[in-house]
């Protein structure tokens, strides 16, 4: 528990317990004033023996989410845990998911603040020539015309909502020189992130040689998701850019069931994918849920409607799970401190599900007047 064996020197001031659990907190604490001693101690006292367990595991039955009968699916509550996954880890074709990393490395070399629009990219004659064979060929794309001026953000846009084949392309070209150059970029940041079984070969995953598991995108869609400009694009249901004009995100689940993205995929190689991000409210607290469903089979009209509707089951089963659950009940001694005991004088809730394990964290301070709880209200302290 970290205080265990501790020597502490005690001046005569109030006592606080401060119980940390999974970036909430809870001011707890019958309130002790040691008497002042006469003199300054000649040896410290006793150190403190803490009682409270050092884990505490949610009551009731693990929630079992209505996973996909086919391909990989893997969902958890970012800083929390893991709520399960399913299927074979194992790495498959991602499709349009694999501009997820083409989109963060552009954000990581080229910063947006919320409101900026960045650099222009200019489309090249070549680019806007190509567009008929690649249309024939039907891809993923945004009309384009050589020597259009598109904003960084406005790339962006087209390359995250209607999942732009040629913008993935132009933009590895802008960032990197050539698309080639940005593909081994996008190997080693999957590599920094720890992605051992993700393999790009092309910037926009049409090539089913991109490759990766549910748990690898799962930990991009996570550290993505910290970067707020890409949080603001992904969030975006349509965009307006020059030529194309109105662009709508594939992504209609939007604004249901607290969902704010992330990005879907679809060939006849890789079925139906999406990896998704939900925001979760529960008394005060906002949790993330993110996930990630690859592989779904279905008839190739059908195939973004399946995982579209196969992901959101799994947000809508794990929102009904994530309660706030009391983990540490009022009136529960947790510390010993000199031979006397502080207790809890409220219950300690934490926001999980049933199953899931936490690690309480005890620190025991000196203060006075209000206690600042990383994530919470201050907290009054009072001598009793």
């Amino acid at each position: 528990m970290g205080l265990t064996g501790r020597r502490l020197w005690w001046a005569a001031l109030p006592l606080a317990l401060v119980l940390v659990l999974g970036g909430g907190a809870l001011a707890v604490g019958r309130w002790l004033t040691p008497a002042a001693p006469a003199a300054p101690p000649l040896a410290a006292p006793p150190p403190v023996v803490v009682t409270l367990a050092d884990v505490h595991t949610i009551a009731g039955t693990p929630p079992v989410l209505p996973w996909p009968a086919t391909g990989q699916a893997t969902v958890e509550v970012a800083g929390l845990g893991s709520l399960g996954s399913s299927g074979a880890v194992r790495p498959v074709p991602i499709a349009s998911v694999a501009k997820v990393m083409t989109a963060y490395l552009v954000l990581r070399d080229h910063p947006l603040r919320p409101a900026d629009d960045g650099p222009a990219l200019t489309v090249s004659a070549q680019e806007a020539a190509a567009y008929a064979t690649e249309a024939a060929g039907r891809q993923s794309l945004v009309r384009v015309a050589a020597g259009e001026v598109l904003t960084e953000r406005q790339a962006l846009e087209a390359l995250l909502l209607p999942s732009a084949d040629n913008i993935a392309r132009l933009l590895a070209r802008w960032d990197a020189g050539d698309p080639a150059t940005f593909v081994a970029a996008m190997n080693a940041q999957a590599a920094a992130l720890g992605m051992a079984d993700t393999r790009y070969t092309d910037p926009s995953g049409l090539d089913r040689a991109t490759v990766s598991t549910a748990p690898d995108q799962l930990r991009l869609a996570e550290r993505a998701l910290t970067v707020p400009a890409f949080a603001q694009l992904v969030a975006l249901p349509e965009a307006t850019i020059p030529v194309a004009g109105v662009i709508r995100n594939y992504n209609t689940l939007l604004g249901q069931d607290g969902i704010i993205g992330i990005k879907t995929g679809s060939t006849n190689a890789a079925g139906g994918c999406l990896l998704f991000a939900a925001r979760l409210e529960r008394d005060g607290q906002v949790v993330t849920i993110v996930g990630a469903v690859l592989g779904q089979a279905a008839p190739t009209a059908q195939l973004l409607p399946t995982v579209l509707a196969a992901a959101q089951r799994l947000v809508e089963a794990a929102e009904t799970a994530i309660q706030r659950y009391v983990v540490v009940p009022a009136g529960t001694t947790v510390a010993w401190v000199r031979g006397r005991p502080l207790v809890t004088v409220r219950d300690l809730t934490v926001t999980g599900w049933p199953g899931l394990t936490v690690h309480p964290r005890v620190r025991v301070t000196a203060t006075g007047g209000t206690v600042d709880i990383p994530g919470a209200t201050s907290t009054p302290v009072r001598a009793g």
